[in-house]
Formats: C-alpha cells, sequence, structure tokens
C-alpha cells in the first residue's frame, strides 16, 4: 500500500504552519505584551486649559474643576473632579452639588507642555491649549 505523495505532505506540513505562524501573529497583534503603549506623563497635565468655552484645570495633587463659559458658568461655580492618568486612560470623577459622584473617562491622545487632546468612548473629540 502507497503512503501518499511525500511531495504534498510536504506542502500540506508548511501550509499548516505557515498558517499557524499567521494565527499566532493576528493573536499578538493587537497586544502590548511590553506595556509601551500610550504613556503619558502626568505631571503635564497639571495646569489650566482651554477649548474654546470649556475651561478645565488640574491640580498636580489629582484634583482639579471644570466650567464651560457657553452656560453661563464661572471659575468660581465650576465643578470640582477628581483625575487620575494611567496610560492614556484619564479619569475625571466629578464631585455634584447634590451628592454623588460622575465618572467620566477618556482616551488621551496627545499631551505635551502646550496640547491636551482627548476623546471619549461616544466619539467625542476635545483640543485644549495650556494658558499661562
Amino acid at each position: 500500500m502507497q503512503e501518499g505523495n511525500p511531495i504534498l505532505k510536504t506542502i500540506v506540513k508548511s501550509l499548516q504552519s505557515a498558517l499557524l505562524f499567521c494565527c499566532v501573529a493576528l493573536l499578538f497583534g493587537g497586544c502590548d505584551p511590553f506595556g509601551r503603549g500610550n504613556q503619558f506623563d502626568s505631571v503635564l497635565l497639571s495646569g489650566y486649559w482651554v477649548s474654546g468655552t470649556l475651561h478645565e484645570y488640574y491640580n498636580a495633587s489629582g484634583t482639579g474643576y471644570t466650567w464651560d463659559t457657553l452656560d453661563d458658568v464661572t471659575e468660581e461655580e465650576a465643578q470640582p473632579f477628581t483625575w487620575t492618568l494611567e496610560g492614556s486612560t484619564l479619569t475625571q470623577i466629578h464631585k455634584m452639588e447634590m451628592g454623588g459622584n460622575v465618572p467620566k473617562t477618556y482616551t488621551v491622545t496627545k499631551l505635551n507642555a502646550n496640547t491636551l487632546e482627548y476623546h471619549d468612548a461616544y466619539g467625542k473629540y476635545y483640543t485644549f491649549t495650556k494658558e499661562q
């Protein structure tokens, strides 16, 4: 009895190996196994940022406040929040006047000495300029 064509067996084995390699490459393509994704320095976030009528102030201690002059709100009436920046994830936890906290999570895409850009999960993008 004949066991099959050895050339065909070699081709099938090569294709199986290539398929396995492609599957592994695709699985790891979306991963960051060494944790080197977008890392932003939270020190750069401290300060006063403006995007049109929206104002945000970040203290180095992890607190801040925000106000929007379009809503006829002044800095004295600003809403306080606490914030953390881990990698590219900016989390603000807004403290409501009547009690309760509202968490807001953003993905930072740019942060340097002059520019802060982030967006939320709903497709709303913000670009801030640091004021002195």
